[in-house]
């Protein structure tokens, strides 16, 4: 008994040709493409040694009201003089909270810049003194 293999050989595969890419009609090419976004600003290298510019806006000088102005003086200041003064004021009187350095205790000069508030914060102390600034 003999067994037949089959023998099936199956025709090589032609590779399979490219069709033509057919051209886009033109009211395909009517539509907008999406906009590109601009590519993000890469911040310049920071050379030691520089100093830094400061901000125009915190530098400009403004009038304090009358109950700041027990605190730091009348004379228009920039931003920064105000908080340097008033920093300066709470040193001198030892205001600042012995246990809890971030606190403020309030006078009675202060007390009036503050709102009434006794305590305050040192970053709450900003926005309260930026009320008092014109």
């Amino acid at each position: 008994m003999a067994t037949a293999k089959k023998a099936s050989k199956k025709p090589a595969k032609k590779p399979a040709a490219k069709k033509p890419v057919a051209k886009k009609s033109a009211k395909k090419s009517a539509k907008k493409a999406p906009a590109k976004k601009a590519p993000a600003k890469k911040a310049a290298p920071k050379k030691s040694g520089a100093k830094r510019k400061p901000n125009a806006a915190f530098m400009k000088a403004m009038t304090p009201s009358a109950t700041l102005g027990a605190v730091v003086g009348t004379s228009p200041l920039p931003r920064t003089e105000v908080t340097k003064k008033i920093w300066d004021y709470i040193k001198k009187n030892k205001l600042q909270d012995a246990v809890n350095r971030r606190l403020i205790n309030a006078d009675d000069k202060l007390r009036a810049v503050f709102g009434g508030k006794s305590k305050v914060s040192m970053f709450e102390m900003t926005k309260l003194v930026s009320n008092h600034l014109k």
